[in-house]
């Protein structure tokens, strides 16, 4: 009698046992097949997120769109030509100083009347972002645009060359350059769509996409 006790009791405690681990096993197993596998999660590069087509960017999260850099007066364009946009917050700025820039000009004028002379002639034209250097020793010289880079500077002067402006010359320039670019947190599609159609009317600005600065 003492013997068949002792076998129920050993079934009992062995069947409880497996009823236990079987739990606990699918449990597990359950539970690794929700998680995210991190061999296969990776971070794209701006240049991988600027290829993505503008839904996909606009579905990830955490991505700014820097547009830039612009002087005071294409800045002030830009601004007006995506306010209707509605961006509110999303839409921020950011300063940037370059000590070393390249400029396009024009040689100087001997008069103060054959530069007013010579700047009526350009607006005519429809040329912009004119400049009339009034002191020191480049004193009536007319600056057409301050750029960044040497190769914004001779597009200029390539873009002026079909304007009819001739004459127009590039060349480095030291001095402190200060321009902002335009920062959208989380662009959706027609937002990056219209950015993306606007920016080849911005000589010398360029579009990236990428992870938001810290604190952006």
């Amino acid at each position: 009698m003492r013997t068949l006790f002792l076998l129920l009791l050993l079934a009992n405690v062995t069947f409880f046992a497996y009823t236990r681990l079987d739990r606990v096993g699918s449990g597990e197993a359950a539970r690794l097949a929700e998680q995210v596998q991190p061999t296969r999660i990776r971070l794209l590069t701006p240049q991988q997120v600027a290829a993505l087509g503008p839904a996909k960017v606009a579905a990830l999260a955490d991505v700014c769109l820097e547009w830039g850099p612009f002087n005071d007066a294409d800045k002030a364009r830009a601004l007006a030509e995506l306010e209707s946009s509605g961006l509110g917050r999303l839409l921020t700025q950011k300063r940037m100083e370059q000590s070393t820039a390249f400029w396009v000009y024009l040689p100087r004028s001997g008069s103060k009347a054959a530069i007013d002379r010579r700047v009526a002639d350009l607006k005519a034209a429809g040329v912009k972002d004119i400049a009339v250097l009034d002191t020191g020793p480049q004193r009536y010289t007319i600056s057409l645009g301050v750029f960044r880079t040497d190769d914004a500077a001779r597009a200029r002067v390539a873009d002026l060359a079909r304007q009819g402006v001739a004459d127009a010359q590039s060349g480095a320039r030291q001095q402190t350059l200060v321009q902002t670019s335009l920062v959208i947190r989380d662009p959706e599609a027609q937002v990056l769509a219209r950015v993306r159609a606007l920016q080849p009317a911005y000589q010398g600005s360029d579009i990236v996409i990428g992870a938001c600065d810290k604190g952006g």
